[in-house]
């Protein structure tokens, strides 16, 4: 396409977009409410997606030593671990350390524990992690097997219970998001259908006097980026300006070490640039979509 008839068709698309005057607010108004609630409910989605994988990555296996096994058995047994292929690390920690964390994770109850220091009842342990959290079961069954554990410990019922309901989210939250944008086309695209629809007449006399349909359709190819341009901005904001006060204000990242939400930078960002290729997107394809019917003269 030659330097002037590209220059010629955006110079169209965006005179159009302005002399459509009512017509194009009403397709932005279209866009920007419907990307603010893609926009919104990616945000959630996606961050609860982050915390949620965050809890899995966290899931150890507590590998508790048999206290009457000899160093050189505890070396096997460590060996023999590693050598299990979806583990991931094998950490060493002492009795002495373990009870020190037990101490500090109760607070001021777990003081009554520092009775215990000079003669300590808890065992070494091995602190293993799987390489992929949905195996931590299978892992955890095959440790137990080894020569030299007492008790394998990762907390069997709260882990099932934590990988069914991360993936009964992630599939709703998938589904959900699909139908939120395919909600989002079919509106945007019928706004946009209307605003042409008032100009079937001016598009039959460019086909009667022999335009091309490629030529008609690139001022309402242009139109329609405009107008998914013009709807991405206040969504954009919006949540720009939202998550950056979210980010720093939420009150559970200061009350649960668990609760972090995805970090301002770059996230916000890859979210605005996600919006705008989804609101052009869907700018050009109604525009497209609703043009061609009316090209069959």
């Amino acid at each position: 396409m030659k330097f002037n008839t590209l220059k010629r068709h955006l110079k169209e698309g965006a005179k159009n977009t302005v002399r459509n005057g009512w017509m194009t607010i009403a397709s932005v108004g279209a866009v920007t409410t419907t990307l603010i609630l893609v926009g919104v409910f990616l945000v959630v989605m996606l961050n609860l997606n982050h915390i949620a994988g965050a809890l899995e990555d966290d899931v150890q296996i507590k590998t508790l030593i048999d206290r009457t096994v000899e160093q050189t058995e505890v070396d096997q047994l460590e060996e023999n671990i590693k050598s299990i292929e979806e583990v991931e690390t094998v950490e060493f920690s002492t009795k002495e350390e373990e009870l020190d964390n037990l101490i500090e994770s109760m607070g001021e109850q777990g003081q009554a524990w520092s009775l215990y220091e000079q003669d300590n009842p808890l065992n070494d342990v091995f602190i293993v992690k799987a390489t992929d959290p949905t195996d931590t079961e299978k892992v955890a069954s095959q440790i137990e097997e080894l020569n030299g554990v007492y008790e394998v410990n990762y907390g069997q019922d709260y882990v099932e219970k934590l990988f069914t309901f991360n993936q009964y989210a992630r599939n709703i939250g998938l589904v959900l998001i699909a139908a939120l944008v395919f909600t989002a086309i079919f509106l945007i695209s019928n706004t946009i259908k209307i605003t042409i629809l008032a100009r079937k007449k001016e598009i039959g006399i460019m086909k009667l006097v022999g335009a091309t349909n490629g030529f008609i359709r690139w001022p309402f190819f242009v139109e329609g980026m405009i107008l998914g341009l013009l709807g991405s901005i206040i969504p954009i904001a919006i949540i720009m300006i939202g998550y950056y006060y979210l980010s720093g204000n939420l009150v559970l990242l200061q009350q649960f070490n668990f609760v972090k939400i995805l970090p301002f930078n770059p996230f916000a960002f890859q979210v605005a640039g996600l919006i705008i290729a989804i609101g052009v997107s869907i700018g050009v394809w109604g525009s497209l979509m609703s043009v061609r019917k009316f090209l069959k003269v």
